[in-house]
């Protein structure tokens, strides 16, 4: 593949020689920090601006950007970022050939060609660019309903996140499209419905004594903590286990690896439960008390249940087996769940008599619906304050100055019930009919034993040894004397990118939870909870005061007829039903489409996509280059580059930081920062952003002011429980949102202070919230909106109640889930996490004669973020070209040696890429890079169809639940590209003329791409 022969340093002396004086920059509403003064390190022309680096949407790493003269020359780790410990990754570095790269986009484009075409793309002005898209947009709208527009958001750059919600709402549609189907949103789906929102995100920071990796190569990148800091926490780690189909970078450094058939990551989650409670390993009192195990089934009854709340505010019906007094007894609560205390007896000798005899209940009315005692057990004493009593964290090894957070002491039952996790109960019902009942921990039981682990070994092709070896290690806590478990589970993309996506995050969800592991010191916590709106649908996704469209627009959701749990979800359209309504027309026209960032051929079968694409009436993308989805197009609108904005940022993860991207320079030309873009829209469609008369449009200030306004010394309003033998009271504490003093009353002002203090750390500044563990105890789980954590104390019922517990319906995490019974009632078998094979893969019939191979994709690459950076010189010298990643025995079978380009099939399409040789993948598997494209590819759509891996996949192979595509686990051919079997007899891909690809590290095209500081006018 050639010899690398530009260096960092040879691009930055070619750079330093070519680059010309930087030119006048265009107005913009804030002036770029680095025109300040702050942060000088060497002299009045230069400076060090910290930030937020944004080269990947993924982990918030503090950076420096180091500006000379109006122009930014370098990236640097910032050593202050407790976070990122410095990190600065090639991604990172990089960024300054992105934003002076001499393709970026600098003015608002139209197409003249047809679609499917080279585009031939027009300069026009913005003001021409936004009254064609309103007239467009009008016009579909009008023809159609709102419903024909589709919008489409990938990556947490939070300024770009409008999709989410406020370009649904501005144009009255239900189809939002989201990167999120196929990346977090599954395990933020599967935890929101079982537990709380996005629970898998894991507290590594604080160091857990066993940090267990599954599913991704967080070393080189990942969407929490990832890169020098998961080095650092996996080489301090008593233990470190290692789950991944290939042998990552830090997987040869792992006590434990296990080796598993990809695919099949939820019979191993099973099996590792089936080792901790035949060892009895988990904590009983946690699942005893915080979740729905000793709840008991009732199979011999009609399901029944009450209203809930579903994620956006509206009502749902509960229908669950699980045993109720309503059951019970004629006109009782629907929301007592039954348990079987085995300490009734005792308790009534006491004097502690329950309503029902040996039977007591949880209240899990926690609207008040039909009594004040929802959220607490019959009989219960329970006081806030003392359920705060603790100590402070004893994590080893945090960083210096690294707050350690408070840790509240396990709260027994009071009164001391026992609620059975075992055994066989009868009871009456209301009809008269006596029948037999079970606790939901019987029947989790009996479902981890269906995959203990010598069953888990002939599925995944790991030893049952190595299997129970791991489990234990995972499940024995090191220092007992912690009262917690050894810490979480950080499970990444590969476990959602199955058939089993949600099924294989609950499994994960349970595990942490029952091992003690649940929102304490290096267990799985949740996203960051803190005052600013630096989260995903907070900084520009939310729009105060405006209208949003009715709940039956909502109802017309493409997707929901196919997977019911969308309706409950609310969060995204089905993104392969949206391309077949885009096409068919069923069951309805979509023929307008809005994507603001993100590549959507990547989510689906990209010819599928490409189609879909051609076929569009009309659409708008918002983007920094020209790529293979917007050159089907009808405008394009320039955005500006991280280091050309400003936008609050907390992490999105566990990290507990709160900081800012903050602008170090102008954008170029007449591109424009994406809340600005949007903002013209809302006026030209007279969408009323705000309702303060005179201020309906606010300006960029105004956002970003308004972003930190919750920033105070005050203490925020928080709620207290007092409960005496089942009677609660409340009291509110705090001040009221409306009195609150800001901290900082500007945006200007919280970046000043941001570059003299650096990072804060969300502990310090929530000590209530996210600066104590056990918040499922303390009612601090219950604080804020039950998806995002936003200050809102008054988007609906229930929310900012301050009870204990979870926001499930039964208030417990859930075992067995009510959701998935309730939306599912034919698939009693979903109830609990369940194993499915992949549809496509070695168990699939015969197909394994003719694709032998099982292919897995989606691997981090160091100097890639999935489709972005292949014109970035220095990355695409080190990394060229695509590889596939095969085991040398198996690649001399097929008489491929390394570096030989091969053509790699399925039923569904072919692509190319470049063998790698390598030990650490098994004989029957490849690993395929994913997201290919060539820029310097002129043709429309930039030769997508050369290596784009999602051409395999079948288009209709999907999650029953949340739509995600089945993108790893299917079979595959291989076999080597020659002179006569490709195209222009060259086994390099090359575009319509005959021109190769970029395939070498000395390739002169990459010259092309070299920094330029002209024409940013």
């Amino acid at each position: 593949m050639g010899n690398l022969t530009m260096s960092r340093r040879t691009f930055v002396k070619t750079a330093a020689i070519t680059g010309a004086a930087a030119a006048a920059f265009g107005a913009s509403t804030h002036t770029a920090l680095a025109e300040e003064t702050y942060s000088s390190v060497s002299g009045n022309d230069t400076v060090a601006v910290k930030t937020c680096c944004r080269g990947c949407g993924k982990m918030e790493c503090g950076v420096k950007v180091i500006v000379q003269n109006g122009r930014a020359i370098r990236v640097e780790g910032d050593e202050g970022a407790f976070q990122s410990m410095g990190n600065c990754c090639t991604k990172s570095q990089s960024s300054i050939q992105a934003a002076y790269h001499p393709d970026r986009l600098h003015y608002p484009m139209k197409r003249t060609n047809p679609k499917g075409e080279e585009p031939g793309w027009q300069r026009i002005s913005w003001d021409e660019a936004m009254q064609s898209i309103v007239d467009n947009f009008m016009d579909i709208k009008a023809k159609h309903g709102g419903e024909a527009i589709a919008c489409q958001v990938g990556t947490s750059r939070i300024w770009c996140m409008h999709s989410e919600s406020i370009l649904k709402n501005m144009l009255e549609t239900p189809n939002n499209v989201e990167a999120w189907q196929i990346c977090k949103g599954p395990r933020h789906f599967a935890t929101t419905m079982v537990s709380q929102f996005a629970m898998s995100w894991m507290e590594t920071i604080t160091r857990p004594k066993v940090y267990v990796q599954w599913g991704g190569a967080s070393e080189l990148s990942n969407y929490d903590d990832s890169c020098r800091t998961t080095v650092d926490v996996a080489s301090r780690a008593d233990v470190h286990i290692s789950v991944d189909p290939r042998m990552a970078n830090m997987g040869k450094e792992a006590d434990y690896w296990q080796h598993l058939r990809p695919g099949t990551d939820g019979a191993l989650a099973l099996a590792w439960t089936n080792v901790i409670i035949e060892k009895k390993l988990y904590d009983e009192l946690y699942v005893k008390k915080w979740t729905n195990a000793p709840f008991l089934v009732c199979e011999d009854m009609e399901p029944s249940g009450f209203p809930t709340v579903r994620t956006d505010g509206s009502y749902w019906d509960v229908k669950t087996a699980l045993l109720k007094e309503s059951d019970i007894k004629e006109g009782g609560s629907p929301y007592k769940f039954l348990v079987y205390d085995n300490n009734w007896e005792k308790l009534k000798a006491e004097g502690v008599e329950h309503e029902y005899g040996a039977f007591t209940w949880f209240n899990a009315d926690q609207e008040g619906v039909i009594d004040e005692t929802g959220g607490f057990w019959e009989g219960e004493n329970y006081d806030s304050e003392k359920a705060r009593q603790g100590r402070e964290a004893a994590q080893d090894n945090l960083l210096p100055g690294q707050t350690q957070g408070w840790l509240p002491d396990p709260m027994p039952f009071d009164p001391a019930i026992d609620p059975a996790l075992e055994g066989e109960f009868e009871i009456t019902l209301k009809d008269g009919k006596t029948v037999k009942v079970k606790p939901v921990w019987e029947h989790y039981k009996a479902r981890a034993a269906e995959y203990k682990p010598e069953v888990a070994a002939e599925i995944t092709g790991i030893p049952a040894s190595e299997i129970e070896a791991a489990a234990t290690a995972y499940g024995t806590r090191i220092d007992p004397s912690t009262g917690y478990g050894n810490g979480g589970i950080q499970y990444m993309l590969a476990v959602e990118h199955f058939c089993s996506a949600i099924q294989n995050c609950r499994a994960f969800d349970n595990l942490v939870g029952i091992t003690g592991n649940m929102d304490t010191p290096g267990g799985n916590r949740g996203p960051t909870i803190v005052p600013i709106d630096g989260d995903l649908q907070g900084f520009s996704a939310w729009a105060p005061g405006a209208t949003t469209p009715p709940e039956e627009v909502n109802r017309k959701q493409i997707g929901i007829d196919k997977f019911p749990l969308l309706g409950w979800w609310q969060y995204w359209c089905d993104s392969h039903s949206l391309w077949d309504a885009v096409i068919t027309g069923d069951p309805y026209p979509v023929r307008a489409l809005w994507n603001e960032s993100g590549n959507f051929m990547s989510q689906t079968n990209t010819t599928r996509a490409w189609e879909a694409l051609c076929s569009l009436d009309f659409y708008v993308d918002l983007n920094l280059w020209h790529t293979p989805q917007n050159d089907t197009a009808d405008i394009i609108l320039p955005v500006a580059h991280w280091i050309e904005l400003n936008s609050p940022r907390a992490s999105q993860g566990s990290a507990g930081a709160m900081g800012a991207t903050v602008k170090c320079v102008q954008p170029p030309a007449e591109a424009k920062y994406d809340p600005e873009i949007v903002m013209d829209l809302a006026r030209r469609m007279n969408w009323k952003w705000t309702d303060e008369p005179g201020n309906e449009w606010p300006d960029i200030n105004w956002q970003l002011d308004d972003s930190i306004k919750l920033l105070t010394d005050d203490e925020l309003t928080y709620t207290t429980w007092h409960v005496e033998n089942g009677k609660p009271t409340f009291e509110r504490h705090g001040v009221p949102m409306a009195e609150v003093t800001p901290k900082y009353k500007t945006w200007d002002e919280y970046v000043k202070a941001f570059q003299e203090h650096g990072w804060w750390q969300a502990k310090d500044i929530e000590p209530r919230n996210w600066g104590t563990y056990r918040r499922y105890q303390t009612g601090a789980m219950r604080a804020r909106d039950r998806v995002w954590g936003r200050l809102d104390y008054t988007a609906g019922k229930g929310i900012g109640d301050w009870k204990p517990g979870w926001f499930t319906p039964t208030m417990k995490q859930e075992i067995w889930s009510t959701v998935m019974e309730s939306h599912h009632p034919d698939h009693p078998e979903w109830r609990l996490p369940t194993y499915t094979e992949p549809p496509h893969g070695p168990k699939d019939g015969d197909r394994i004669k003719e694709y032998p191979l099982t292919a897995t994709t989606g691997r981090r690459i160091p100097v890639y973020f999935h489709s972005e950076h292949r014109q970035l010189p220095w990355c695409r010298e080190l990394w060229p070209v695509p590889r596939v990643e095969i085991n040398p025995k198996t690649a001399a079978e097929y008489g491929i040696e390394q570096g030989d380009w091969v053509w790699i099939e399925t039923e569904w399409g072919k692509i190319r890429e470049v063998a790698d040789l390598y030990y650490g993948v098994k004989e029957d598997v490849i690993n395929l890079e994913h997201t290919w494209w060539y820029p310097e590819v002129k043709d429309a759509g930039h030769g997508w169809q050369f290596s784009q891996v999602n051409q395999l996949i079948d288009h209709y192979a999907q999650d029953p639940h949340s739509g995600t595509s089945n993108l790893r686990a299917y079979q595959v051919k291989i076999y080597k590209a020659t002179p006569e079997n490709s195209p222009f007899n060259n086994p390099v891909p090359c575009d319509s003329t005959g021109t190769p690809i970029i395939h070498t590290s000395d390739d002169p095209r990459l010259k092309e791409w070299l920094p330029t500081y002209e024409g940013r006018e």
